[in-house]
């Protein structure tokens, strides 16, 4: 889980509204320069004081975390003897070759590194975060906004570990706080038997072409029904007539659901576009979201395949009849969809709430 600290330094007349909301919202870190500011603030919040460039309070109060910058920074040994059960940081704002590799350095060395990068682009956190690949401390890292965290948890698609952002008004607290908790997690996939496929005519349907290079392992789950889908391969592979597309997966009929990429949603194939999010799932139910760049529907002949799962449930899929639509089975077996037969064994997910609009609501609802 990504980190979500609030810096409350300037703010003002809502600053009471704002602090119980980010209390409420399970916002990891309330960040002040004033040890006063954490009174009351309940021990599931972590306390964290940044005088950054005005005088260390002579008590820091209940502060857990102190963050010291260059005027600081020397003093750290000194302070950790005196406040043994304060952990201690770094500040380091980036804005040159020399304050990058002090970023880098922190990073590597540091409990907490919080890092103000002066430049729009991700490229110097890129770095720091390569540099800190086998580090143990965590890389909080300056956020403008919403929009920015959002980018800057998915930076080399491991991100920072956590964004500190100041919140401009009321609301600002549960908005980051989802941003953090939209990044892609694992999912439960299990096995299913294959009892059924038949051939059942012409239909449209989909390909998908995302922003993305796919691993061998790796596909995006669809399915006929919104609480049973199978693991779809991208053409990855080597086909005997034509060259990879490691970017496509040929995901089936244009009703199928498939897995949005934010929120546990899913979308139907015929919605998707340039820019929609996608979760790509490798065979171990690891996922991480990908942009979809073009989608192309056309009529082809279509295989209804069906299969159970150990808990009895019936899971539907519809892809484009033909050898080289795969999908994929236990231990990253790579599975030609016409030659599936019963009793072969592929990879599914099986979403435990029905949809409503695409998402995950609690209500009876009959597929079939």
């Amino acid at each position: 889980m990504k980190l979500c600290w609030l810096d409350v330094r300037a703010t003002k007349g809502a600053k009471k509204a704002i602090v119980e909301e980010a209390v409420h919202q399970r916002v990891d870190g309330i960040v002040s320069a004033n040890p006063a500011d954490f009174k009351g603030l309940p021990p599931t919040v972590k306390k964290v004081l940044l005088p950054q460039g005005k005088e260390l309070p002579s008590e820091l109060g209940a502060a857990d975390v102190v963050i010291l910058g260059p005027e600081l920074i020397g003093r750290k040994a000194e302070l950790a003897k005196t406040h043994p059960a304060v952990e201690f940081g770094r500040f380091v704002e980036i804005i040159d070759a020399p304050t990058l590799e002090d970023a880098c350095e922190a990073a590597r060395t540091e409990r907490w590194s919080l890092l103000l990068f002066r430049d729009p682009t991700k490229i110097p956190l890129e770095i720091v975060i390569a540099a800190a690949a086998e580090a143990t401390g965590s890389i909080i890292t300056v956020a403008a906004d919403v929009e920015e965290a959002e980018i800057i948890f998915g930076v080399l698609e491991h991100g920072s570990d956590g964004v500190m952002m100041a919140p401009a008004a009321v609301g600002d607290a549960t908005a980051l706080k989802a941003a953090a908790e939209a990044q892609p997690g694992e999912l439960a996939l299990v096995e299913l038997e294959i009892t059924e496929t038949s051939h059942i005519g012409m239909g449209e349907r989909a390909c998908v072409d995302t922003c993305s290079h796919f691993r061998e392992d790796e596909g995006i789950l669809v399915g006929s029904h919104s609480k049973g889908m199978i693991l779809c391969v991208s053409e990855t592979h080597p086909l005997p007539y034509m060259p990879t597309r490691p970017f496509r997966v040929n995901a089936g009929a244009i009703h199928s659901y498939t897995v949005a990429g934010e929120g546990g949603r899913t979308n139907y194939l015929s919605e998707l576009k340039t820019g929609s999010k996608l979760l790509a799932v490798d065979v171990k139910g690891q996922t991480r979201v990908v942009t979809v760049g073009r989608v192309k529907i056309e009529s082809r002949p279509l295989i209804s395949i069906d299969a159970v799962a150990p808990n009895g449930q019936k899971v539907n899929l519809v892809l484009q009849d033909d050898w080289h639509v795969r999908v994929l089975g236990p231990g990253g077996a790579v599975l030609n969809s016409t030659e599936l037969k019963p009793g072969d064994k592929v990879l599914g997910y099986l979403p435990t709430a029905d949809r409503h609009v695409g998402y995950p609501i609690n209500e009876f609802c009959l597929e079939k």
